[in-house]
């Protein structure tokens, strides 16, 4: 996975007015709106963006069908009938079923669980563990960033999807007979461990270029301990890249889950994925090609949702691009 360019963004205390300021001219109504901070900002300038509400929607409609997925339709995604083996799509079953006579339309649909889930928890993994490791090095330096960043290096130099095949080959390998929370984790797992670098990188180079600001050096002048300076002055200011890139990680992990699960080393039945659906139905495309096409379409759709929000965040953000 690529290094990201998402510069740091800090902000800095809102200008007060002083008693020396200039009264208001005679005959103009005085502004009492206050100074906005930098998460008003965002937010007053994302309600302006189509292309954030859209995005927004169709996260919600991703999220409401891994939670609630008996609200889109009643279908079985486990169980099915030979007897409506590779059945074309009908009032029945909208997207037709599969060589195993199981509802497609209904298989997209409890599909979006397991790769929704795997996605989140990873990413949530690789902000923590990577966030984490970021600012030790950036604000003790000397032996422990030098440290820490060629630990980082080590994994960052491994190959992401060698990394995942040789890490899921080993632990998740046919006979191994693991459970679905089991198989969940594993795949989980080599996701944090082959991309917390990238995070480490980034949160880094935040925590540099805050940690010499003038309201920490007050702090640090006024007595405040490491972990007061660290929790309510540089976490505070650092944050925003973390959840540009987080975002968008979101959608990165989901397309990572079905690459690894349609070349059999990730999520595997009885677990029910996208991925899992892909290459189950690629054999059957020439007769039967909504078996690839829907749980194809359903995923583009949501990494393209993630990535979509994660730009316009972004931008909201940064005061460059405003």
């Amino acid at each position: 996975m690529s290094d990201p360019s998402t510069a740091s963004i800090v902000s800095t205390p809102g200008a007060h007015p002083t008693d020396s300021a200039a009264p208001a001219t005679a005959g103009q109504p005085q502004s009492n709106e206050k100074p906005r901070g930098l998460l008003a900002d965002a937010w007053r300038d994302l309600r302006r963006k189509p292309l954030f509400w859209i995005s927004a929607t169709l996260i919600l409609i991703f999220l409401l069908m891994a939670a609630f997925p008996a609200l889109f339709g009643p279908g079985d995604a486990v169980n099915g009938s030979l007897s409506r083996s590779l059945d074309k799509p009908s009032a029945d079953g909208w997207f037709g079923y599969d060589v195993q006579g199981r509802d497609v339309y209904a298989r997209v649909i409890y599909g979006a669980r397991a790769s929704i889930v795997v996605a989140v928890l990873s990413v949530l993994g690789t902000l923590f563990i990577g966030g984490t490791m970021g600012i030790i090095a950036g604000y003790r330096g000397g032996w422990v960033d030098a440290l820490l960043s060629r630990i980082a290096d080590v994994f960052f130099g491994l190959p992401f999807v060698l990394g995942a095949i040789v890490i899921l080959t080993t632990f998740n390998g046919s006979g191994s007979g693991n459970s679905k929370a089991q198989i969940m984790g594993l795949v989980i797992a080599s996701l944090i461990v082959l991309s917390w670098p990238v995070v480490m990188r980034l949160m880094r180079s935040s925590v540099l270029a805050t940690k010499e600001a003038d309201y920490i050096v007050a702090a640090r002048a006024l007595g405040a301990g490491t972990g007061r300076i660290i929790l309510k002055h540089l976490l505070p200011n650092c944050l925003a890249p973390l959840l540009v890139y987080g975002t968008i990680m979101v959608g990165s992990f989901i397309g990572a889950e079905a690459t690894l699960s349609f070349l059999g080393v990730g999520l595997k039945s009885p677990v029910v994925s996208w991925g899992i659906m892909i290459s189950d139905g690629q054999n059957f495309v020439r007769v039967a090609p909504g078996l690839v096409f829907f749980p194809a379409a359903f995923l583009v759709t949501a990494v393209l949702s993630f990535v979509m929000l994660g730009e316009s965040v972004r931008e909201a953000l940064d005061p460059k691009l405003r």
